[in-house]
């Protein structure tokens, strides 16, 4: 449902996810090339994991759990990864690692993170934030900045799992529309570190406005065409399958309108709770012209039930996903062209790079049908929706 709640976008890596947890902050948007006006989609995403084990290695330096002398040491990952890149045929994933000394982390005014033992820091803003901040990197729900330069020898050494390329930032963020999730997500929950993976999108829509220089060449952001969305997860662990879809892309088939007011929201996979999976779950919502069809398994009372079903093709990613509750149905059909996408790379807070088929786009295209149930389950169609710039995610373990 569409309950602003900032304080669910605050770093979570306190207690065991401080050892063992990983906590980070997603945008993906659409921006204009300067020169030709051709659309891009880019993604950038401020990732943290395993604070406390800093300094295992003396603390000078990221501590990448893919290098072959950090594995026989058994030192986990520990560092701030700031991925940023683009989609398409040329579409790239750039990783730059920084150690946790260089980090300051403020939740509202609060500090939790700071190489200055700072305890509390002034601001006069009207939205009590979190903040991450190092250098020219700097992320907030309003403001998000950064500069990356990856070399081909950087890329070269696997550890690092990115490509090369560079790419240079800073835009304004306006989170319009959220995704709560309810109870799963509350401060209960979050205290008793129940769910290995948490999940809240506090801009299922958001629009992005300002300047990207990619490879030298110049992008702008424009708020009313960004189709921007933001979100956060953090936990102990991923989830497999993995599972995400979002679009506020929409046009109306029956009236050949553009729904401006609308959005929708799609993710999870397998949760576990108090460390039992609960089989193939996803939450859901569409935010439809300012009215919320949530589609949440937590909410029982609601008779909420799922059914999806993702496959690769050669060319292509494929996602079916037919929700209901006792009023409502919603299903989705959305493809995305591999060439497109990106095989995304994490590694988890033990160390472990599972997930080796991450599927990961901005360009994906569907359809979503919504419908009201009738008396004698009848159904009465809603809308029958066209979505494009949906950004997907699809990925299992290696078996």
């Amino acid at each position: 449902m569409n309950k602003k709640d900032y304080k669910r976008n605050y770093f979570m890596l306190d207690g065991r996810f401080a050892k063992k947890g990983y906590d980070w902050w997603w945008h993906n948007f659409t921006a204009f090339e300067e020169e030709t006006g051709k659309e891009k989609q880019f993604f950038i995403e401020y990732f943290t994991i395993n604070p406390a084990r800093s300094k295992d290695n003396g603390g000078e330096e990221p501590i990448l759990g893919q290098n072959l002398l950090n594995k026989e040491r058994k030192f986990v990952p520990s560092y701030v990864m700031v991925k940023c890149g683009w989609w398409g045929e040329d579409g790239v994933q750039l990783h730059h690692f920084i150690p946790w000394k260089d980090v300051t982390i403020t939740n509202g005014n609060k500090v939790v993170i700071s190489p200055d033992n700072l305890k509390k820091v002034n601001t006069n803003d009207k939205i009590k934030t979190f903040v991450l901040s190092s250098g020219e990197f700097y992320c907030s729900d309003i403001l998000i900045k950064g500069n990356v330069n990856i070399t081909p020898e950087q890329a070269a050494e696997s550890e690092r799992m990115t490509d090369s390329s560079s790419m240079k930032w800073e835009l304004s963020v306006d989170k319009k529309t959220a995704f709560n999730v309810g109870y799963g997500a509350g401060s209960l929950f979050r205290k008793l570190k129940a769910f290995e993976m948490y999940w809240h999108a506090e801009g299922m829509k958001s629009s992005f406005s300002g300047i990207i220089t990619a490879n030298g060449k110049r992008y702008i952001v424009k708020k009313s065409e960004s189709f921007g969305y933001s979100d956060k997860n953090w936990g102990s662990n991923f989830t497999s399958p993995w599972v995400w879809l979002s679009s506020n892309d929409l046009v109306s088939k029956i009236s050949g309108k553009r729904l401006e007011n609308s959005v929708f929201d799609i993710g999870g996979g397998k949760p576990r709770v108090f460390g039992l999976p609960l089989n193939r779950k996803l939450l859901g919502d569409f935010f439809y012209e300012g009215k919320s069809y949530e589609f949440n398994f937590s909410k029982f009372w609601t008779g909420c039930r799922t059914k999806f079903e993702c496959k690769e093709t050669d060319e292509q990613i494929i996602w079916y996903v037919r929700q209901q509750t006792f009023k409502y149905l919603m299903e989705t059909y959305i493809t995305c062209n591999k060439k497109d996408m990106l095989l995304v790379n994490y590694e988890a807070p033990d160390g472990k790079k599972r997930h080796n088929r991450l599927w990961n786009g901005g360009t994906g295209t569907g359809n979503v049908k919504l419908l009201k149930k009738g008396s004698g389950g009848k159904l009465h169609l809603i809308d029958d929706i066209s979505v494009n710039h949906i950004g997907c995610e699809f990925g299992e373990y290696d078996k």
